[in-house]
């Protein structure tokens, strides 16, 4: 499957999203703060953003929601759904564009959109592109009992079970060579 910066950019930045909210009443909230809210678009280069304001912090946690819902989808049918609803809500409005020094490519936000529009413009068109490729499998949950972060699965045979091998993955390795080496022990 061929993807492209733009594409690539937006699966990093739902990914992140989704792994910014609490996963249960003891972790933090990732966007607790309009300003933690300006942070994440910075680091994500998110384009044509204005000034940003609760309102627009409580429409980003909303639409990471329904990304999140759209990870933990039972079937590509399910997530096509759930992709068509962000995507119509946001009003897209495909247009090539070649700022800040990138080659074109597809803006799927109106001009002017809220960021959370944009955010579920984009990035819903590009989880959109898994489904139509067959490959909705590949949005997944890392693996990990105490660990449910969202990833994308972007190995060649479609192996990858945690979000991180050198903290998940590694972490259940060295747990369960430890317990083997007790079970011989005796």
């Amino acid at each position: 499957m061929l993807i492209t910066h733009d594409t690539r950019c937006a699966l990093d930045t739902v990914v992140d999203l989704v792994n910014s909210a609490p996963e249960d009443d003891t972790t933090p909230e990732g966007l607790p703060d309009v300003a933690a809210l300006e942070e994440f678009v910075r680091q994500h280069e998110v384009s044509e953003v204005g000034v940003l304001t609760e309102f627009d912090l409580a429409a980003v946690r909303k639409i990471r929601g329904r990304f999140a819902a759209v990870f933990a989808a039972p079937d590509a049918r399910a997530a096509a759904t759930l992709i068509n609803e962000l995507i119509a809500a946001a009003g897209t409005t495909p247009r090539l564009t070649d700022h800040d020094g990138y080659d074109w490519h597809v803006h799927y936000f109106a001009p002017g959109a809220s960021v959370a529009d944009h955010l579920a413009a984009d990035c819903g068109m590009a989880l959109a592109f898994f489904v139509v490729a067959g490959e909705q499998e590949r949005l997944r949950r890392c693996e990990a009992p105490d660990c449910r972060h969202a990833f994308v699965d972007l190995s060649r045979n479609r192996s990858r079970r945690y979000c991180d091998s050198r903290t998940c993955g590694n972490r259940l390795h060295v747990a369960a060579y430890r317990a083997r080496r007790k079970e011989a022990a005796g």
